[in-house]
């Protein structure tokens, strides 16, 4: 039996598989990841280095080519689903190692959140959102797209920046804003966490039970950008505003991290139902604390128009 390096040889004598092999060297060497690889590494790549890992360095600017025109991570068509490659130096050789993209990091991330917190809110219709699909058909709407843009594209990690209280009335778009947003984001490699405060806030009572409470708040304040879906449509109790939204505001305005809430409410409605719990106690200056906190992370931005639901 043949030795495989002597099979490659006399392969490599054959005049179709050279033409072939020098058209794929070409290929490898004028690729801009591999150039910028060889520059770094420059005067520790000898060329026997080089010749030995071409198949490496073919299979790299394979993948990276999939990874550059990936629509999303349910189309990714590296070897892989969802991991992209990075060329290293191993010793004598050139290697490839595979790392998680960001769309997979990202996706990774929100599942796990989603085991942990089931009030996670990321129901279809807003999965998909783009700005690209908004309507502008108002000015209402066109103004509440104005602030959406300007934060994702504005944003970076680490930086200090006002959220948004974006209300209006039902159906008017606010939480696919909020899609919108988050899935911007994304393409920035930053991750975001939308939660439905109405049921968040019965997730967080039930809690109590199993002992998770303390776990899935602090995951909640800590997220890098929190994004609060519909406050204002929960049933108030005093634990639930005081011990939940309370610690979760003041966290946030401490740490100066990005909030963005919707809401039926402006912010004298809001203030109005904070002060009113299930049990009709009224404890308004328990409520102005936390509006003031709210009012501190936030920009107001009314968004106006039909309602899209309805028809309306």
């Amino acid at each position: 039996m043949d030795r495989i390096d002597q099979t490659l040889g006399r392969m490599m004598n054959s005049g179709g598989f050279q033409q072939r092999y020098e058209q794929m060297k070409q290929e490898i060497m004028s690729h801009p990841d591999v150039q910028a690889f060889l520059r770094e590494h420059t005067g520790e790549i000898t060329q026997t280095m080089l010749k030995n890992s071409m198949m490496k360095l073919y299979e790299y600017i394979s993948q990276a080519k999939n990874c550059r025109n990936c629509p999303s991570l349910g189309e990714c068509a590296n070897m892989m689903n969802g991991y992209e490659p990075e060329l290293s130096l191993r010793g004598s050789s050139i290697d490839i190692h595979y790392r998680k993209c960001h769309r997979k990091a990202i996706d990774d991330e929100r599942k796990q959140l989603e085991k942990m917190i089931q009030s996670i809110y990321m129901p279809k219709d807003i999965l998909g959102a783009s700005f690209g699909d908004f309507s502008l058909d108002t000015e209402g709407r066109l103004n509440a797209y104005e602030f959406a843009v300007d934060f994702a594209s504005r944003y970076e990690p680490g930086k200090k920046m006002k959220g948004l209280y974006l209300y209006g009335n039902f159906g008017v778009g606010k939480s696919y804003l909020l899609g919108a947003i988050a899935n911007q984001l994304a393409e920035k490699q930053i991750a975001s966490l939308i939660v439905y405060v109405p049921e968040f806030f019965r997730e967080m009572k039930q809690s109590l039970g199993d002992h998770t409470l303390s776990e899935k708040l602090e995951r909640v304040k800590k997220a890098p950008i929190l994004m609060l879906d519909d406050i204002g449509a929960e049933a108030m109790t005093s634990w639930t505003r005081d011990e939940i939204l309370g610690s979760i505001v003041q966290f946030r305005m401490q740490e100066n991290l990005p909030t963005i809430f919707t809401s039926n409410f402006d912010y004298q409605g809001l203030q109005h139902h904070l002060s009113y719990t299930q049990r009709g106690e009224e404890e308004k200056l328990k409520a102005a604390r936390i509006m003031e906190r709210i009012k501190y992370l936030t920009t107001p931005v009314r968004v106006e128009g039909p309602n899209r639901r309805t028809g309306m």
